[in-house]
């Protein structure tokens, strides 16, 4: 692939999919929804330094974190069945739902329904 400075959520998904190894696609929702929370951990321990213990917020690193962060989050959902997009957009709905329009409320947040 390649280099490109924008990319659709289903072609990162279908390029993603394509680098996951043979054993890793016996079962990517288990491997995928272990791996985000370990991604996860590593952006809150870039998160927690920074805010913690004085360090510098090092942008570049937690990008990276993001992106395997982002990985993960693909090869779950190509392990369900269903595209980034599909879950960006079902994810997108429930909160506009959520908040009665397009922008966050403090107000709705606080007394939302489940």
């Amino acid at each position: 692939m390649e280099k490109k400075d924008t990319i659709s959520f289903n072609e990162y998904q279908k390029h993603a999919y394509n680098l996951i190894s043979e054993e890793g696609k016996k079962d990517m929702i288990t491997n995928g929804v272990l791996g985000l929370a370990g991604e996860a951990g590593e952006c809150c321990d870039i998160v927690k330094k920074y805010k913690y213990q004085g360090h510098e917020l090092d942008k570049e690193h937690l990008k990276d974190e993001l992106g395997d962060v982002l990985w993960y989050i693909a090869e779950t959902a190509s392990g369900l069945g269903i595209t980034l997009e599909e879950v960006a957009a079902y994810n997108l709905n429930k909160l506009h739902k959520r908040y009665h329009g397009e922008t966050f409320s403090s107000d709705l947040s606080k007394n939302r329904e489940e």
